[in-house]
């Protein structure tokens, strides 16, 4: 793994998501630091809907473009995937993906000190935001969902500053495999039962295992994929 990366960081107000859409964060653009970052994210960024996005444990979302040219494969040529900010993020990075940071890695970014905290659970917004219906729920089977960082040390970071690894907790659990678990291989009781022990993961993600473990179902993602229906997410 590369353990020292440079980013480009994004913030954005909030604004209606197309002709009447629902107030949202999500079209974040590069912004000049020196950046200010405290444990609810970088001052001066926003989010449309604190029930489900921003807090503590989603402080700051990165999303790796080293995916942009598979999407661009896929859903073609679209103007959002020619700069970083598509998918709403504040970290974008190329070198790093999901199979190489972990749940609970620790990472230095100048004076501020990050903590992997979760994956991301994909929402309809992404559909609206690309003009594609099910964008959300192919970001969501693909597993390029990127992940969110909560910050354990606040600090003003300068232009230049790098994200450096400093600490390693849990090797065994790179997000791919959180991914792979919560998206796909749903009700492996072994893995459901170490990541409600994990504590680097954020207690959601903790207590959405436990209710599969002792509901012995799956969540309803209707809601959360689509905006239409139930959703237990």
């Amino acid at each position: 793994m590369i353990t020292r990366i440079q980013p480009v960081v994004l913030a954005g107000p909030v604004a209606p998501l197309g002709p009447d859409g629902p107030p949202s964060g999500i079209a974040k653009r590069p912004v000049p630091g020196p950046w200010k970052i405290t444990t609810t994210g970088i001052v001066g960024d926003a989010q449309g809907d604190l029930r489900y996005h921003g807090g503590p444990e989603k402080a700051l979302h990165h999303y790796p473009q080293d995916h942009y040219p598979t999407w661009a494969g896929e859903i073609g040529d679209h103007p959002l995937l020619s700069a970083p900010g598509a998918f709403g993020e504040n970290l974008a990075t190329s070198g790093w993906t999901e199979h190489d940071v972990c749940v609970g890695d620790i990472v230095r970014f100048g004076p501020v000190l990050l903590q992997v905290s979760q994956g991301r659970q994909p929402c309809f917004k992404l559909d609206r935001r690309f003009g594609h219906p099910g964008m959300a729920r192919a970001v969501q089977a693909t597993g390029r969902t990127g992940w969110y960082w909560r910050v354990l040390e606040e600090g003003s970071v300068e232009p230049g500053e790098a994200l450096v690894l400093h600490e390693r907790l849990q090797p065994d659990w790179p997000l791919s495999r959180l991914v792979h678990l919560f998206y796909r291989d749903t009700r492996n009781r072994g893995d459901l039962e170490a990541v409600a022990r994990l504590p680097e993961l954020a207690e959601s993600w903790r207590a959405l295992a436990r209710r599969r473990l002792e509901s012995g179902s799956v969540e309803d993602w209707s809601r959360r994929l689509t905006g239409v229906g139930k959703s237990d997410a």
